[in-house]
């Protein structure tokens, strides 16, 4: 009976994410005062929040909400549990859930809004799961892990009218209103072409995977990291970083450092979609004149080039150089030769048909070049500021979720994010071409992705002159997720 029971509720949280969706078109978050008694606070006037991912990462954005003033964090939840324990000794209150699906389902009224602060393969279950909730969230770069996904979360999100912010927490800096302010004035013409660039990766990537299984921590359940994942055994060091150079879970440099450098472009030129990508990467040889293949692996460096077409705000279509490995391009004439590129290690670039303008990560510390320039700049500001630049970015969004949907300005909201996301995927999905086997005439394995450039139908989301990249836009779920 008790194995019935338990077979029983695992079905229960497995189905959850399907039964959901009809239930979240007649579900309303139920004030807290109403469930909790007297003392509690109508969502109007506090925000309660649910943590997926309570260590790393997640740690910081649980602590940055409450740090709001305006948000309690009623429930924890991680797989990990010595990574939560800094959480859950800062939030005694909140109450601690592995897995995510059982949280949902027993708590649901008990909370308004989610933070997801896991690995990439997990964002978009999660995220999904919470606005089929009706639940506000707030989700870690990169939004997703497939261009599929991306798309259907920035659906969901106007679909179940939910306040959404992508955790890119530059895009509330001032950096990018600045440079807008600076555009809109003309100061450096129509831009044509942009470069990012950075130093990651910093942990390992372009190796084959680890023969060597390792036991699983006692305090990590791996079934439940693993999640939407195919099974593999448990190898040492991949938790709780190195899964971002691993294609099951994680996206790479792109991921971690994409969302930070190309916003700015993003939000200045008004870019959308891209029609077209190519992309070349590092190799790694293992002996004489013999290319290593790791498919498994992000590779150790790339130059990816997308573009885009004209906008509002460019008068043809724009060129955006993606660089990573620690690959940079040529550093502007308009630089003194000790003048820092970027922020050293990373950067964004926008050369115009007047001038050239530059920031660091976050797009932090913008820049006209001549760097003499900026001194006699007077440019006026209208776009309003985000209190706090970046660390108001987490504030920013608990406001936003009080308020209700459609009510605030948000940064990185996911008509933004969507969009911004699909491209970084876009560009991943060149970088895997490049190690997708073809068999030639002679049935000798080839490489035709390393060779084109991939035509992009954004509308059926699919390239359509290399069909086998495809397989890269939505992967399939492990069975059971």
């Amino acid at each position: 009976m008790e194995e019935t029971k338990k077979n029983q509720e695992t079905s229960s949280r497995r189905n959850f994410l399907k039964t959901t969706a009809i239930a979240a078109s007649a579900f309303m978050i139920v004030p807290r005062h109403v469930l909790g008694g007297p003392g509690f606070l109508a969502p109007s006037d506090r925000l309660i929040i649910a943590g997926i991912g309570a260590g790393g990462k997640g740690q910081s954005d649980i602590a940055n909400f409450h740090k709001s003033g305006k948000a309690d964090i009623g429930f924890l939840c991680d797989v990990h549990d010595s990574r939560a324990a800094a959480s859950v000794k800062a939030f005694p209150k909140a109450k601690y859930y592995r897995d995510f699906r059982e949280l949902f389902d027993k708590e649901h009224k008990n909370f308004d809004a989610v933070s997801v602060s896991t690995p990439d393969h997990s964002h978009a279950i999660i995220a999904l799961g919470a606005m089929q909730l009706g639940k506000h969230v707030y989700v870690q770069k990169p939004l997703a892990h497939d261009i599929y996904e991306a798309r259907a979360l920035t659906a969901a999100a106007q679909k179940y009218k939910v306040v959404t912010q992508m955790g890119n927490q530059g895009a509330s800096n001032d950096g990018p209103r600045q440079m807008k302010e600076w555009y809109d004035a003309g100061l450096i013409g129509d831009v044509h072409t942009v470069y990012a660039w950075t130093d990651r990766p910093v942990w390992p990537q372009g190796i084959p995977w680890s023969a060597n299984k390792a036991e699983v921590p006692k305090d990590l359940d791996w079934d439940l990291w693993l999640g939407t994942a195919p099974y593999k055994d448990y190898v040492n060091k991949l938790v709780p970083f190195n899964w971002r150079g691993w294609w099951d879970y994680g996206t790479g440099a792109l991921g971690d450092m994409g969302c930070h450098l190309l916003e700015a472009p993003f939000s200045v030129l008004n870019l959308k979609y891209a029609t077209e990508v190519q992309a070349s990467v590092g190799s790694v040889y293992v002996d004489e004149f013999k290319r290593g293949y790791f498919p498994d692996s992000c590779p150790p460096s790339s130059h990816v080039t997308l573009k885009f077409p004209k906008t509002n705000k460019t008068k043809g279509d724009i060129t955006v150089h993606w660089m990573d490995g620690g690959i940079q391009p040529e550093r502007p004439e308009e630089l003194e030769a000790n003048e820092v590129f970027g922020d050293g290690g990373n950067g964004t670039l926008f050369i115009g048909t007047k001038g050239k303008m530059m920031a660091s990560t976050y797009s932090a510390d913008p820049r006209l070049l001549p760097l003499s320039k900026n001194k006699d700049i007077k440019v006026p500001a209208k776009f309003a500021r985000v209190p706090g630049g970046a660390e108001g970015h987490y504030a920013q969004w608990v406001e936003g979720c009080i308020a209700g949907y459609g009510k605030k300005e948000l940064s990185s909201p996911f008509d933004i994010a969507g969009p911004l996301t699909e491209a970084l995927l876009m560009a991943n999905l060149a970088i895997r071409g490049t190690d997708v086997q073809v068999k030639n005439d002679k049935g000798r394995p080839s490489f035709p992705g390393r060779d084109i450039k991939l035509l992009w139908d954004n509308n059926n989301m699919k390239v359509t002159n290399f069909d086998a990249v495809n397989q890269f836009v939505k992967r399939d779920y492990r069975k059971g997720w």
